[in-house]
């Protein structure tokens, strides 16, 4: 498993994804939601490294190990699409909003385009 610059190999952040996702899993649970997974022994691994990471924790349910990530969904959207401009958009938020707005093929209602231009607003006040 290489590392990525995150830190993470693909299927680290294939767990991560599913944990995310789900909030809390066991490894079985993980496995149930890969695509391809590895073995179950593989994803034990896997759930073991990332706890030494420090990026996830346990509890026991029963017999079995209950995995959660130790950051919140909101901390990893942000670090998610920090990789994502950096990496497709050569560190453009602006493209990165532009294909974002291209990807809305049914458009944004009122209430998204009121956000939007708040936050643009906000970022102006702030120099951003």
């Amino acid at each position: 498993m290489k590392p990525s610059e995150s830190g993470m190999s693909r299927r680290e952040r294939q767990i991560m994804d599913v944990l995310h996702r789900r909030g809390e899993a066991t490894a079985a649970e993980v496995m149930a939601d890969m695509a391809q997974p590895p073995s179950y022994s593989a994803v034990r691994a896997a759930l073991s490294v990332l706890e030494g990471k420090g990026r996830i924790t346990h509890g026991v349910k029963g017999r079995a190990y209950v995995y959660r990530p130790t950051t919140s969904p909101s901390v990893a959207r942000r670090a998610a699409l920090r990789h994502v401009v950096a990496t497709f958009f050569d560190g453009s938020v602006g493209e990165a909003a532009a294909a974002l707005l291209d990807l809305a093929g049914r458009g944004l209602d009122e209430s998204e385009r009121r956000r939007l231009s708040r936050r643009i607003a906000e970022a102006q006040k702030e120099g951003r």
